[in-house]
């Protein structure tokens, strides 16, 4: 018998917000390794125009895919006005891809998102983003047999066949280092930091203040936007979006693990390591009623003891420091620094990502302090 034709559905008009969260929990539910957003709390906040300020610049439009009534599959595709800006190359994205092992159901789901993203004006295709670069990005194509660390996505191994099927082809990958924080760093490294220490008063390193917060969320933002200002696909952090993220972090972050360098006291390097809140979500499957509250609360006020590693989300020097030694000896310096408070708080296992293949400089940084590639995710491009 032929299979049964599928039917895609509008998030908002013929699906329900419910239906997109649900698809996951079908097409990865049975996965061990697979750990389910918090809908409360994550998912849902994102996914709402009212809440989450990427929406200020950008549109998007979810769909879920059915096959005889039952969920089969989704997608996002989206279009953000400050990529547009940025790099004028017609470009939209897609995200949020979630799917059965059947082509024809991926193929239903591609061929959506590049029609409207087509209405749209726009001749490319690029992700997955959920919904830009300084989001979820990428699609794991190798590392699936352990669970993944908090704002990293997950997949099975088909979704690869699936989107390489649906003609889509490699842009780059992004890869994602677990470095054993009590091996990192060897003997002759850190003499070489305290000695640099030593022989310069003007610099220092110091963890975030939490009486000034806000000012040391901000120092650290404009950081990241210089660092990364010329790797691929960036898009700068608006003002906006660095406040919620700031808000949404003062929940988990520990202060120790945020390092800061200074010249003269003026931030020019820095080194943001945060609790995996993966490990604290991983048995409440994305839900917090009716016990999922209570269990989230307690982990959250004894997160020092009940989680074992972190997931450094952001690492940079000032580009006026870059590929010079005192750029070098500052990258280590906040690194070293956020090694030290791993190791004190009983944290000793952590996640440097993602890294681009393409940033060699960095990459090397990590391998010579011990760390190994573990996960690969990979972007894709299609012309449309």
């Amino acid at each position: 018998m032929a299979p049964q034709p599928v039917t895609l559905k509008r998030v908002g008009a013929g699906a329900s917000m419910a239906d997109f969260m649900r698809v996951p929990h079908i097409t990865q539910g049975h996965d061990p390794y697979w750990i389910a957003p918090l809908e409360a709390l994550v998912e849902a906040p994102r996914l709402n125009p009212r809440k989450n300020p990427w929406f200020q610049h950008g549109e998007a439009v979810l769909w879920v895919a059915e096959r005889e009534g039952k969920l089969v599959g989704r997608i996002s595709a989206q279009v953000d006005q400050n990529h547009l800006k940025l790099y004028n190359d017609a470009t939209g994205f897609f995200g949020f891809f979630e799917c059965v092992d059947d082509q024809s159901v991926a193929d239903a789901l591609f061929d959506a998102a590049a029609t409207w993203l087509r209405e749209k004006g726009m001749k490319r295709c690029l992700g997955p983003f959920s919904f830009n670069i300084n989001d979820e990005s990428g699609l794991l194509i190798d590392g699936f047999n352990c669970p993944p660390r908090m704002m990293m996505g997950h997949a099975q191994p088909y979704y690869q066949r699936l989107v390489e099927a649906a003609r889509f082809t490699k842009v780059v990958d992004m890869r994602a280092y677990l470095t054993p924080m009590d091996t990192a760093l060897p003997f002759k490294q850190i003499k070489w930091l305290k000695r640099g220490l030593e022989r310069n008063p003007r610099l220092a390193v110091r963890a975030l203040d939490p009486s000034r917060y806000h000012q040391d969320i901000a120092a650290i933002n404009d950081i990241f936007r210089a660092a990364w200002a010329e790797n691929w696909g960036s898009i700068p952090v608006t003002e906006a979006e660095a406040k919620h993220s700031a808000a949404d972090m003062k929940l988990i972050i520990i202060p120790e693990l945020v390092s800061i360098a200074t010249i003269d006291e003026r931030p020019v390097a820095m080194c943001v390591a945060l609790p995996d809140l993966n490990q604290m979500t991983r048995d409440l499957k994305g839900k917090l009623f009716p016990f999922g509250w209570a269990k989230l609360g307690w982990r959250m006020l004894t997160r020092r003891s009940f989680v074992s590693g972190t997931r450094v989300i952001l690492m940079g020097v000032l580009p006026e420091f870059k590929n010079k030694p005192l750029g070098s000896l500052l990258a280590l310096l906040t690194v070293g620094a956020v090694r030290e408070a791993q190791l004190k708080l009983g944290m000793p296992i952590c996640e440097m990502s993602w890294v681009l293949e393409t940033n060699t400089q960095t990459c090397h940084s990590i391998e010579d302090i011990g760390g190994k590639v573990y996960k690969t995710y990979r972007m894709y491009e299609r012309a449309i």
